[in-house]
């Protein structure tokens, strides 16, 4: 099987079969080569529904779960975009191809500077590769969409705070083995709303705020 049939297939028998029906999500997947973002021992796995292994004992998002997190972000061409977890840049990439500009905070060295030679082989502009801890995330700038790859044990309000009035924030909350993805809308200065998208599992966001134990 080619690579174009390959990433054909990925598309209809995967990311569509998974409700994700917007055309211009299906593009941006169809655009950005998701092998070019898998190391070669692991290429076989580019187009399957797994969880790819990636350096620093972290894992790229199945592909059904990337084109939900971009279909619910609904970005317009034109949006301000932060990533937190740029794993090995395929996210950002996607990003990047439905926004105007990505910053992304990666808190692994070696997995950011991976990303920055994937994104850099594409040719990609107006993309800012950051190695930092979202943890530590305290800035005024405001985002039209923001996208958490990693899960957070518990909601952190921190990040829906970065978002301008309007703007869109794609995270995934729990620990396993149930975890919700959720989006969240800044409907005012003060006031978010929050939708329920559908359950998965993924990797925990390194430093996130831990559930607290029980006290006896």
């Amino acid at each position: 099987m080619s690579t174009v049939q390959a990433r054909e297939q990925m598309i209809e028998q995967q990311v569509r079969a998974w409700d994700v029906l917007d055309a211009r999500v299906l593009e941006i997947l169809r655009q950005v080569p998701r092998d070019a973002f898998v190391a070669p021992q692991h290429r076989f796995l580019a187009f399957a529904d797994v969880e790819i292994p990636l350096p620093c004992s972290q894992h790229m998002l199945r592909p059904s779960v990337v084109g939900r997190l971009l279909q619910a972000l609904a970005l317009t061409g034109g949006d301000r975009v932060l990533e937190i977890g740029t794993g090995s840049g395929f996210v950002t990439a996607c990003l990047r191809a439905g926004g105007a500009s990505v910053r992304s905070l990666e808190l692994f060295s070696e997995l950011a500077e991976l990303a920055r030679r994937n994104i850099g082989s594409l040719g990609l502009r107006d993309v800012d590769i950051v190695t930092d801890d979202a943890s530590r995330l305290d800035s005024d700038t405001r985002y039209d969409a923001i996208a958490i790859t990693a899960s957070l044990p518990v909601p952190d309000d921190r990040f829906q705070r970065q978002l301008a009035v309007g703007g869109r924030l794609f995270v995934v909350v729990g620990t396993p083995p149930v975890m919700e993805a959720r989006l969240i809308r800044r409907i005012t200065e003060d006031a978010w709303g929050t939708e329920s998208l559908f359950e998965t599992v993924i990797d925990p966001l390194e430093h996130a705020t831990r559930p607290q134990g029980f006290v006896f």
